[in-house]
Order: structure tokens, then C-alpha cells, then sequence
């Protein structure tokens, strides 16, 4: 049983799936908008909000600390564009609208987005 385990494992170990929770929401800073499964959807939902959270204030922590994982370019983004953008908004950055299935596999789609 798996009482009190949290979070999806992707059939990836934990390098693995760290990676591509950074290359989704780098995805998901650099454009907008992305359409991957619900899962994945689901599970970048608390990762990127808590990257929003922080880039609301602009110190040289939170630039260290963004730049750890993500190039400059998104970084300078998330600093002046996004972390202002939602300044006055306590959490709830971002929403998963579902689409139809995938034709190839049945896997459940979706599309997340910053709200605006």
C-alpha cells in the first residue's frame, strides 16, 4: 500500500524526473502555455508556482537561486516579467484546462497556462 506517498514517479528515476519538471516549466515560462499529459500537468502545477513565488521579490538570493536551474534569459523573464505580473496575487499562477485524449496512447491531455 501506498499510504502517504505523494507525487508521480513517470516510470523515471529521481535525476530523471527533476529534469524534466525543469525543462516543463522552462518550457512553460519561455511560452506561455503548453500542451503535455494531465499528469505531467498536475505535478509542474506546485513546482512552478513555487518558482513564481519567489521571483515576486527580485534580491540576489532569489536570482542565485533561479539561475541554478534556469538559463539567464528566463531568469531576467521570470524577474521582471512574471514575478511583478503576479504581485498581487497570493498563489494560484497558473490553471489546467483538459483536452481529449491522445489518439495514439488514450493519454489524458492538457493544457497549462499563467493565468493573466
Amino acid at each position: 500500500m501506498e499510504h502517504g506517498k505523494k507525487g508521480r514517479k513517470f516510470g523515471r528515476e529521481t535525476k530523471q524526473r527533476k529534469e524534466l519538471m525543469r525543462d516543463l516549466a522552462e518550457a512553460l515560462i519561455a511560452n506561455g502555455k503548453i500542451t503535455t499529459s494531465q499528469a505531467k500537468a498536475k505535478s509542474l502545477r506546485p513546482y512552478i508556482e513555487k518558482i513564481i513565488t519567489k521571483s515576486k521579490v527580485s534580491s540576489v538570493a532569489t536570482t542565485r537561486f533561479l539561475a541554478a536551474s534556469f538559463s539567464r534569459a528566463l531568469v531576467k523573464k521570470l524577474l521582471q516579467e512574471i514575478g511583478p505580473k503576479f504581485a498581487g496575487r497570493n498563489g494560484g499562477y497558473t490553471r489546467i484546462i483538459s483536452l481529449p485524449r491522445r489518439p495514439s496512447d488514450g493519454a489524458k491531455m492538457a493544457i497549462i497556462e499563467f493565468v493573466e
